[in-house]
């Protein structure tokens, strides 16, 4: 447990953490024996544990996904890929540090890496201005994906963003014009694509790195069209009203693969990510690995059909027993 950062569903057990360690320290001191109570408490905690975190309602999980402890992108490259070298620039207008590009190795195989990055400290937000796409940023991505098809390397994108940057310099250079085509692009692009997302999935800013043959969603991560808060102000005009706006937009990962929208569930250490990054970082390798052996055995032709398929299926609902298209 994190002891810096605590959600407010999380205090019952930080509560009984503190009171382990006050019990420890006192045992270190004292010539009473505190075992039966230690090991009593320790019980408690981690039936607390699993109490708490088997039950997360939506909100819950939109929390964990926004965790200021949670891994980012160039955690899980670092325990990933070997030799990532990042590459620059949209050569049209400027570079986004927002968004993180750049080859390397997985498991002995050339990759291109296209990541949206947030920061940990104020400088570091700036910078990376708080994980928040311009147009320059899904250009330079697209760049790089055409170079990964020019030579054959297949492409690994890891979402995380509350959305593409809303800001007026965003919107002079087009930001929703550069969304749109990298969604007409990557519909086409020949190289085998995986799409990761390991925190926050808002809107188009997630979609533009996101038109992939395999969606892999973290357990607390999330994938909608709209932010709980930017939700709420629409619906009932007050933010206030976010949890409730998750809870009607179901966001969670085993929604998403129920509709359709995420292929698989890559599961999180009891907690969240943040309570074990190297976990996390080798279930996300494993399913990488596991998924472009699949990909990588199909020609160009049943690549692209498979991936246009897969997008024409979602938002597919029944009605009178006939199938039609939302």
């Amino acid at each position: 447990m994190n002891q810096k950062f605590v959600l407010d569903f999380e205090k019952p057990i930080y509560n009984l953490a503190n009171q382990l360690e006050i019990l420890n320290e006192r045992a270190a001191v004292s010539d009473i024996d505190f075992s039966e109570e230690i090991i009593s408490l320790k019980k408690k905690i981690e039936e607390t544990k699993k109490k708490v975190y088997a039950d997360l309602n939506a909100w819950q999980r939109v929390q964990i996904a926004r965790h200021p402890q949670r891994p980012y992108s160039l955690d899980y490259i670092d325990r990933i890929f070997l030799n990532f070298q990042e590459l620059h620039g949209d050569r049209s207008y400027a570079d986004d540090n927002s968004m993180v590009c750049g080859v390397a190795t997985c498991d002995g195989m050339p990759i291109m890496v296209i990541a949206q990055q947030k920061g940990r400290s104020i400088k570091e937000n700036i910078r990376r201005n708080f994980g928040m796409q311009k147009p320059e940023g899904y250009r330079k991505a697209l760049r790089l994906m055409r170079l990964a098809e020019k030579f054959n390397m297949p492409i690994v994108t890891f979402v995380d963003t509350p959305g593409a940057f809303p800001g007026i310099e965003s919107e002079e250079r087009h930001v929703a014009e550069s969304i749109a085509v990298n969604l007409r692009e990557m519909s086409s692009i020949g190289s085998p694509i995986i799409s990761v997302f390991i925190g926050e999935g808002g809107s188009g800013g997630a979609l533009g790195i996101a038109v992939a043959d395999r969606v892999l969603i973290l357990e607390n991560a999330y994938y909608s069209v709209i932010s709980p808060e930017g939700c709420a102000a629409i619906l009932w005009n007050d933010k206030v009203k976010a949890p409730d706006a998750a809870k009607a937009l179901q966001l969670s990962s085993k929604k998403l693969v129920d509709f359709g929208v995420a292929d698989e569930i890559i599961y999180e250490p009891l907690g969240g990510a943040h309570n074990d990054c190297d976990f996390t970082a080798n279930a996300i390798k494993n399913a990488i690995v596991k998924h472009l052996q699949k990909l990588l055995k199909l020609d160009k032709k049943s690549l692209l059909d498979a991936r246009y398929q897969k997008f024409r299926r979602i938002g597919m609902f029944g009605t009178n027993k006939n199938v039609v298209a939302a």
